[in-house]
């Protein structure tokens, strides 16, 4: 199938929309004076001697031209041709049609390419006129034959011929790269395409052949039917098959392909009764081809892709894609009358401020003998970014040490320097505004930007700098780590994160696990529960704040991500988007386990808490989840009061690479979030720093109130929703509490069967035999020890030695383990 590479041609009216007028102006006017100057060259040419008198009367109006565009003709044959390089003249008019066409955008040339021949070709046509016409003429111009006259003195004759001849050798091997490699092969392919069109032109000498042996034998058919006395004699029999030929025909099978050859026509049948006349085929064997039964086996081949490629469009056109909404297909989602309208939210601009902290920061600067060039203000809602560039020869890093005497000069809080600005090579200095600005949840909520995002996971936060509505996409970050001190909008940047997911999602499409050990942040979003929420198959609330709990949880995750990566491996899928397509076509078949997948995002609010609590057993799944669950629709927002070291180790740090740090005490906490200072000059109520591996960006966060967040949760939660909410997989911890004096049946372990089946057989009491035969750590194969001698299996513990085993044989065993169980 060829692809169209036909370009649509513009109209008119669409070039004069696309080229300004100037450049049509122009271009006009340089292809006009190249169609001027070679018409000219031409008629001076043929009229060169009569109008070499007249190059200087241009004044004279007594005095008529023969040129075609008169007076101005002959002086410009004169002076380009007869003066100059002559009828090199040319390729200037050339050239100046070139930079015309260049002009209107019509790039027939390569713009340097064209002006390095031409300008080699000016200087070497006039000198090889020269040589040929001696100086005769005006086709080499005073140029050429100056040139040539010189070098004719220097070198003679047949050097200034040698010359010109190893000059434009020399360039067309430089341009053509003809090295003596390329050229025999360049002529090779010429000899043999001649010699092919030769032979499909001249007739078949085989069939020439075999004509003339038909003849023959037809000239002497007569004389050999009848012998001396005229009676008719009997003809041979034709001579037996060769065994060459009883060999091919032995091997016919149902599918193959039969090739019968004759002189005239050669015919491939296939299986299917299709036949294709192909052209004559000579043969050079000694064996005649009436003779020879040529059979050729055709393999066939079948696609499996192909066939499940039919299956699942035939599904696809019988029952329409997989449509996950389908279970709530009536549900709504919120309207934005949920949140609350603040009013106007512009950005006043006070320019009696902007000129006094202008003129502070100019003056202070001054002091301290630095010079500024420019300085320019942009007003964001919160503060006040004035860019500087400084004078040449001043340093950076003498501007980056005076924050606090600017913080002074300027008596605000929060004075943050960025020495230099990426990409724009400026200094910035951001100032806090005296009167800021309000951006609500509402107003991005209901911005084009918002409404019209194409992102996986799209989270709004609020405004730039430049008053700009920001957003990022949490499937690509992909994990966020949030950090700020007590009261300084972290929890209402998490409301913000939640709610802008909430308004983009449909419940088949995104789940959430929240772990609050504060037991108040999260506790807004119980209502969703049916909607929108994971938990574990024995959790009563699906807001996770115990700590036991939580590590459950975070191991079923890991679960949960071990078990999609299977899916992902048996579907040939790299991610979650190509799998969830891919099931949506109904390419994958649900009795092999395929389901749709949700993404789920885990929400820790306080992770300072359970890495106190917890330590190694909440931060190793965490790590595990982040490095891997990007790629399964997993992923994470962790949010911290006190983002120390001993809290954000470096593993977690490594695998988040997008942070979102509100104001901190201490700058140690914020190269500890971000790896710069910044954050602790921020000025709190939303104020933060967005880094995501590029630069830091200062945002205004957007802010979302309680009874706002409370709205959203009723309107979902009042809406039909699933049986329950979301079931994540059921993990088993091997911490796992069982007393070691007693023993209960209804909870012995999960191996406790298979351990005692192997102390029995092997008659063995030991507690690593245990940790070899079922992989299991330390602890859980000692609890299981413990809980075969608290059901009287084994014996007490024995210093060194192996337990004593009390049951000697299998049967035994099964009859006791039948009693325990009833």
């Amino acid at each position: 199938m060829e692809k169209n590479t036909k370009k649509v041609q513009e109209t008119p009216a669409e070039q004069n929309k696309i080229l300004s007028k100037p450049r049509i102006f122009f271009g006009i006017l340089f292809i006009i004076i190249s169609v001027v100057m070679a018409f000219s060259f031409i008629s001076y040419l043929m009229n060169w001697k009569a109008d070499q008198s007249q190059a200087g009367t241009m004044l004279d109006k007594t005095v008529k031209s023969s040129n075609i565009f008169g007076k101005i003709g002959d002086w410009l044959g004169n002076f380009f041709i007869f003066e100059s390089i002559g009828v090199a003249a040319f390729i200037l008019a050339f050239l100046f049609f070139v930079f015309g066409m260049l002009i209107l955008k019509k790039n027939y040339f390569k713009p340097w390419k064209t002006i390095g021949h031409s300008l080699f070709f000016i200087c070497w046509l006039p000198i090889f006129m020269g040589a040929v016409t001696k100086g005769e003429g005006v086709l080499s111009g005073v140029y050429g034959f100056q040139i040539m006259d010189f070098l004719n003195s220097v070198i003679g004759t047949v050097g200034l011929w040698l010359a010109i001849v190893a000059s434009i050798t020399l360039y067309f091997i430089l341009e053509f790269n003809l090295n003596p490699s390329n050229v025999k092969s360049k002529l090779n392919e010429l000899n043999e395409n001649t010699l092919g069109k030769v032979k499909s032109m001249m007739p078949n000498s085989s069939e020439n052949f075999e004509a003339d042996d038909e003849l023959e034998e037809s000239a002497h058919k007569d004389d050999e039917d009848e012998d001396e006395n005229g009676n008719e004699m009997i003809p041979e029999k034709p001579a037996p098959k060769t065994d060459f030929a009883n060999t091919f025909e032995t091997i016919k099978t149902p599918n193959q392909t039969s090739f019968e050859e004759t002189p005239s026509k050669v015919t491939v049948t296939e299986t299917a009764g299709n036949s294709v006349n192909l052209n004559p085929v000579s043969t050079t064997s000694s064996l005649k081809t009436d003779d020879i039964d040529f059979k050729v086996e055709v393999a066939q081949t079948v696609d499996v892709i192909d066939d499940v490629d039919d299956k699942s469009k035939e599904l696809v056109e019988k029952h329409g894609l997989y449509d996950h909404k389908l279970e709530l297909a009536k549900f709504q989602m919120p309207p934005i009358d949920l949140l609350k309208d603040y009013g106007n939210e512009e950005i006043s601009i006070n320019k009696d401020e902007l000129e006094e902290n202008k003129n502070k920061i100019v003056g202070l600067l001054k002091n301290f003998n630095v010079g500024i060039a420019e300085i320019k203000a942009t007003i964001g809602p919160t503060v006040t970014l004035y860019e500087i560039v400084p004078e040449a020869g001043i340093r950076v890093a003498s501007i980056k040490k005076l924050q606090d005497d600017i913080a002074l000069n300027l008596s605000a809080l929060g004075i943050r320097i960025i020495a230099p600005m990426p990409g724009k090579g400026t200094i910035g200095i951001e100032v806090p505004r005296k009167n800021p600005s309000m951006v609500s949840m509402r107003s991005v909520i209901a911005s084009q930007k918002f409404q019209n995002s194409e992102m996986d996971l799209p989270v709004v936060f609020g405004k730039t700098i430049s008053n700009e509505i920001f957003m990022a996409d949490l499937a690509k970050m992909p994990h966020l780590l949030m950090a700020g001190a007590t009261g300084q909008g972290k929890s209402v940047g998490i409301n913000a994160i939640l709610t802008s997911l909430l308004y983009k999602k449909h419940p088949s499409e995104l789940k959430f696990v929240m772990v609050d050990p504060k037991k108040v942040e999260l506790s807004l979003y119980s209502k969703i529960e049916r909607h929108y929420l994971a938990k574990l198959p024995d959790g009563d609330d699906a807001i996770i704040t115990d700590t036991h709990k939580v590590i459950n949880t975070l191991n079923s995750l890991c679960v949960e991500m071990d078990t999609r990566y299977d899916l992902l491996k048996n579907a040939f899928c790299k991610n979650l988007k190509e799998y969830n397509k891919k099931f949506s076509e109904r390419k994958l078949n649900p009795e092999n386990g395929h389901r749709y997948l949700p993404y789920i995002v885990l929400v820790v609010d306080e992770f300072a808490d359970l890495i106190m609590t917890a330590g190694k057993e909440v931060e190793l799944p965490i790590a595990r989840l982040a490095q891997l669950a990007r790629a399964v629709g997993i992923h994470l927002i962790v949010a911290t009061q006190r983002p120390s070291v001993n809290v954000i180790t470096g593993m977690i740090k490594a695998n988040f690479p997008a942070r979102a740090a509100f104001r901190v005490i201490s700058g140690v906490d914020s190269r500890t979030i971000l790896d710069s200072p910044g954050a602790d000059q921020l000025i709190g109520k939303g104020d933060m720093l967005y880094f995501n591996g590029n630069e830091i960006l200062r945002l205004q966060c957007a802010f979302v109130d309680t009874p706002e967040v409370e709205k959203i949760a009723e309107f979902i939660g009042e809406q039909k929703g699933y049986a329950s909410a979301f079931m994540l997989p059921e993990y088993t911890s091997e911490e796992s509490t069982s007393s070691a004096g007693t023993f209960d049946p209804n909870e012995k372990d999960a191996l406790f069967e298979d351990a005692a089946r192997i102390i029995v057989s092997t008659q063995q009491g030991s507690t690593s035999m245990l940790q070899r035969q079922l992989k299991l750590g330390y602890n859980r194969a000692g609890r299981i020890m413990d809980q075969l001698e608290a059901s009287g299996i084994v014996g007490g513990f024995n210093g060194a030695k192996a337990r004593d085993v009390l049951i000697s044989d299998l049967n035994s065993l099964e009859q006791f383990l039948e009693d325990l169980r009833k």
